[in-house]
């Protein structure tokens, strides 16, 4: 492995962050929360000097990564981005513990929207502002943003992009890795300022606007608000963050290939059919269920239903409703749309539509081996054939998924915590939804936890995040031998 080049994009992501520092400092300055400016000064005085001598000592170093470098700077790189990022809110004394400064920022950067905070609202703006932004720089993927710059250092980018992006594969746009970078971040870029601008039409601040972006099209849910979206009780924000949540949950390559004019790229994908066909039943269902009980008419149960499907489905976890109050049919409804997950390719969590479309198609492949054990089936999505290494890395995929809620549920249940609450923090943490049931409910949060669950749980979102292989193939033994 090539340690000079790790290091030095490695640099560059840091810088990165501490340039998207400055944001908060703006918004403080603008709020006149001036004891602000040196929690963000002290981070920025560090990184910027340190990485900016390593990069000029190193400057005549080129080449690319290879398979193993890309998965160890990935892992490092969303680890030191949390230690970076959590600077702020100790250094402030708003979150003096190192553990709960961490999760926080873990849960941030990995779109999770798991809080440690009780009172949310006597957070400074500024503090409160960073916290959404690191949901927005961890929608997309602080390393694709790294990749967009990467020819200036010299080195390819293929290889981390691979490591970091969500989703069974990695598309090229363009021939150029960096260019597909810019592209998806451009795409990011204008959905982020169209929906600022839907909300502020809609009567929000432009910082409440911002932050609430931030949060949905980064699927992570953090608000400023303590109520979240419900705080607004406007129909019309939340009708449009229920269909940004959605756009969010989508392929972004998709996107592109609309701009392009590719319309039938829509109805001719498996996964985008599957996804909105799951996303409408379970709107209806939830509506049904909501009907005469908790809402009166038809249109506020179906607004509802829609708005906690869609945050659900693609692990957003805005509520503009305790559903832990709504009736237990609901309640499983939005359980079980805590296994699915976005698109591949979207800033969504949780297992994928496509690995589950697959593993389904895959089950009955091996019925029908049962019946005709001479037969060829085939798994064909988007009308065309799936080759097997990619349904067998699925298959592991969703095998290690299950395998560490196992896991997670066991260590939360550690600390005295009941089933409910310890196997919904597992599916909340790994799928990176942030709230969930139990202890854990749409307005509770995550403070009560012992210090080395937090610390465990913040690990498991960045598992979660980088869709457990990366993470975990660091730790066999195979990968460190030359």
């Amino acid at each position: 492995m090539n340690t000079v080049l790790i290091l030095r994009v490695l640099s560059v992501l840091l810088l990165l962050v501490a340039g998207f520092m400055v944001a908060p400092i703006i918004v403080a300055l603008f709020y006149a929360e001036y004891e602000m400016v040196a929690a963000f000064l002290v981070p920025i005085a560090v990184v910027v000097p340190l990485t900016t001598v390593y990069l000029f000592a190193t400057r005549r170093q080129r080449g690319g990564l290879s398979t193993k470098s890309g998965f160890l700077l990935v892992t490092m790189s969303w680890l030191a981005a949390a230690a970076i990022g959590s600077v702020p809110f100790v250094v402030s004394g708003w979150i003096p513990s190192v553990t709960d400064a961490f999760f926080e920022t873990m849960s941030g950067f990995t779109t999770t929207g798991a809080t440690i905070l009780t009172d949310i609202e006597a957070l400074p703006a500024s503090l409160l502002f960073w916290r959404s932004l690191t949901h927005w720089l961890g929608g997309m993927g602080i390393i694709v943003l790294t990749v967009a710059i990467l020819p200036l250092l010299g080195v390819g980018g293929y290889q981390i992009m691979k490591a970091e992006a969500p989703g069974p594969s990695v598309d090229r746009l363009t021939p150029k890795i960096t260019q597909t970078a810019k592209i998806l971040w451009f795409i990011y870029l204008g959905l982020t300022v169209l929906e600022t601008a839907l909300l502020m039409v809609g009567g929000l601040s432009l910082y409440d606007a911002l932050t609430h972006t931030f949060g949905t099209l980064a699927t992570g849910g953090f608000s400023p608000r303590a109520a979240s979206v419900g705080h607004y009780e406007s129909p019309f924000v939340q009708v449009v963050i229920t269909v940004f949540m959605l756009a969010a949950g989508v392929n972004f390559i998709l996107y592109y290939r609309l701009l392009l004019g590719r319309f039938r790229v829509i109805s001719q994908n498996t996964e985008v059919r599957v996804y909105l066909l799951v996303f409408v039943a379970a709107t209806v269902a939830i509506a049904f269920a909501l009907h005469g009980r908790a809402y009166d008419g038809v249109g506020e149960s179906l607004r509802y239903a829609g708005f906690q499907a869609a945050s659900i489905l693609t692990t957003t976890g805005y509520a503009t409703a305790d559903f832990a109050q709504w009736p237990a049919f609901a309640q499983a409804l939005l359980f079980a749309l805590m296994f699915v997950g976005g698109s591949a390719g979207s800033t969504g969590g949780g297992i994928k539509v496509v690995r589950i479309v697959t593993v389904i198609k895959q089950g009955f492949n091996e019925m029908r081996y049962l019946v005709h054990p001479s037969g060829v089936f085939a798994i064909r999505l988007n009308g065309q054939v799936i080759r097997k290494d990619i349904v067998y890395s699925i298959a592991g995929f969703v095998f290690l998924y299950l395998m560490l809620l196992v896991i997670t549920t066991i260590v939360v249940a550690t600390g005295g915590n009941d089933i409910v609450t310890s196997f919904t923090t597992a599916l909340a943490t790994l799928g990176n939804i942030g709230p969930g049931f139990g202890r854990i409910g749409p307005v509770e949060n995550y403070a009560f936890f012992q210090d080395y669950i937090k610390w465990y749980l913040g690990l498991i979102m960045m598992v979660g995040r980088l869709e457990i292989y990366t993470v975990l193939v660091l730790l066999t033994p195979g990968f460190w031998r030359e």
